[in-house]
């Protein structure tokens, strides 16, 4: 089978197989408060993000590329969508087109398309800092992330299965690329132990990409002869994982994604440490059922959802949702104990 078709392969059985928002989100709750103080008009949602500067915390995360004029039409609409919305955008690995110069039509559009946007660049970790400097060239990206798929690859029939190195290559590549660089799980979520040893080679941009979103081991095990099926719940759930990532340093900043499909769940991630959130899946479901439409319709209500529930908390900022009590419960009460995160730290928070 060709990389193209791969690429096909992999967006077909997404939208087949949907997804299954992680019961860890419900073990979050925040704490009502009476008396907010302030109005909707006061929410601000824009945000800085280390050297970035993101007008939403929400973005349209990596999804596909290199797989023809199907992943091509995909790529345009997201990226008329993104330029309507004022919200940045990541484009699937694009090793398809360093490796086949026929397929950089179905990324470079996005810069077409969106010519002032904040766009991101996607490699793997195998990438060298050339094919990095390429990617980013070829979409003109304003950061670019480096996704960690061990999992999706072991699973994969025709994936890789030699993983030494990715940590210096990683290195190589943030000390020697022009533009913020991002390391993205792809759906099976980082520990602090992972993200430690990111730190440790000068990261300081993390996706956690947590499990509960798009389960690239159950596509692949869709594509297997013989399913690997102790890979499909395989990962650490979202919220636990943007826990995990946010207590190993302050000088880390962290993206939550992975299953997040509605504004409060949104709003939840931010709180417990995310400082943007990443969508995919639910995102490509819309766009290809209901149309481009529709897509901004949903970007444009979690907006407005967001600003609601800020309000209602009292907090005016990304920031200060972090600084709000919250308690946490269930089976993320349990895992963070059991890791050494103290949980009272959350609901002592002072606002």
């Amino acid at each position: 089978m060709s990389r193209s078709e791969r690429k096909w392969d992999h967006i077909r059985f997404a939208l087949k197989n949907g997804q299954e928002r992680s019961s860890t989100f419900d073990d979050i709750k925040f704490i009502h408060h009476s008396l907010p103080n302030i109005s909707v008009l006061d929410v601000r949602l824009d945000h800085s993000i280390g050297e970035l500067y993101l007008s939403s915390p929400i973005f349209i995360n990596a999804m596909t590329g290199g797989g023809g004029e199907k992943t091509y039409r995909i790529n345009k609409e997201l990226a008329m969508v993104a330029k309507e919305t004022g919200i940045a955008m990541a484009v699937g690995s694009q090793m398809a087109a360093l490796k086949d110069k026929t397929q950089k039509y179905t990324y470079d559009v996005v810069r077409k398309e969106n010519p002032s946007g904040f766009l991101i660049a996607n490699l793997g970790s195998e990438a060298s800092p050339d094919q990095a400097k390429a990617a980013i060239e070829l979409i003109e990206a304003n950061a670019i992330q480096i996704h960690l798929n061990v999992i999706q690859e072991l699973t994969m029939p025709e994936g890789d299965r030699d993983f030494t190195g990715a940590l210096r290559r990683i290195e190589s590549i943030v000390n020697e690329v022009k533009v913020p660089v991002i390391v993205k799980e792809v759906g099976f979520g980082m520990s602090m132990e992972t993200v430690k040893s990111l730190g440790s080679v000068g990261v300081t941009l993390v996706d956690v990409g947590g499990f509960g979103g798009t389960n690239f081991a159950e596509i692949e095990n869709r594509r297997r002869e013989k399913s690997l099926s102790f890979f499909t719940n395989w990962g650490i759930p979202t919220p636990i994982s943007i826990i995990e990532a946010s207590s190993v340093s302050k000088d880390i900043s962290i993206i939550g994604s992975g299953g997040f499909s509605n504004a409060i769940d949104m709003v939840k991630g931010l709180a417990i440490g995310a400082d943007a959130i990443g969508v995919a899946g639910k995102f490509l479901q819309i766009l290809v059922d209901k149309g481009i439409d529709s897509l901004k319709a949903e970007i444009e209500s979690l907006h407005e959802e967001m600003t609601m529930i800020m309000t209602a908390l009292g907090a005016r900022t990304i920031s200060d949702l972090k600084r709000l009590p919250i308690v946490i419960s269930g089976e993320t009460y349990h895992w963070l104990n059991q890791r050494g995160i103290d949980t009272k730290s959350y609901s002592q928070r002072s606002f």
